[in-house]
């Protein structure tokens, strides 16, 4: 077809253009909705992944707190500690003793910010997260001890305490004691 006098074809081209140009937008847009719900998937994933590695690392510190305190009953005389600090420098016999290594930050919160446990005026027997979140991991504990976990409704029902088992003695009329 002819192009008439005083006419360009330079209309129809913008137009064309301008139409392939709306297309490439909505296409580019369309491809940001998905990449954002893609990476909104990932980003779940991996917290949810950090999430269990917190727990994971919450079970290996507690139960690195309970060890420290049995030892720390054992080796002075069936005594609990008075301050987390009597844990990571025993002074009580002639050469110092260390029953932890550090004083851990609370995985789950991110500071040292434990809740400590005592009975009475023992001293302190456990520890347990201050965290308020609630445990993703609801079964499979390796431990008889952690069976407690499964009900649990925050991280802080995860109590790590050292509980010495009582010995009677056959006796009669003698008082029980400690077996460890």
């Amino acid at each position: 077809m002819a192009i008439p006098a005083g006419r360009s074809n330079h209309s129809s081209c913008t137009r064309t253009f301008a139409n392939a140009a709306g297309f490439t937008y909505v296409g580019l847009l369309i491809a940001i909705v998905v990449l954002g719900v893609a990476l909104s998937a990932v980003g779940v994933v991996w917290r949810t992944q950090a999430q269990r590695e917190r727990e994971q690392e919450l079970l290996f510190i507690g139960h690195d707190f309970e060890r420290a305190i049995a030892s720390y009953y054992k080796a002075g005389g069936h005594q609990f500690p008075q301050e987390i600090d009597d844990l990571l420098d025993d002074k009580r016999g002639p050469q110092p003793a260390h029953h932890l290594r550090r004083f851990y930050n609370d995985p789950m919160t991110g500071a040292q910010d434990w809740t400590i446990i005592r009975v009475d005026m023992q001293g302190i027997t456990g520890i347990a997260s201050s965290s308020k979140e609630a445990p993703i991991k609801k079964a499979g504990f390796n431990k008889d001890e952690e069976d407690a976990f499964k009900d649990a409704t925050s991280y802080s029902d995860w109590q790590f305490a050292f509980k010495p088992r009582i010995r009677l003695r056959r006796a009669a009329g003698a008082a029980p004691r400690a077996a460890d």
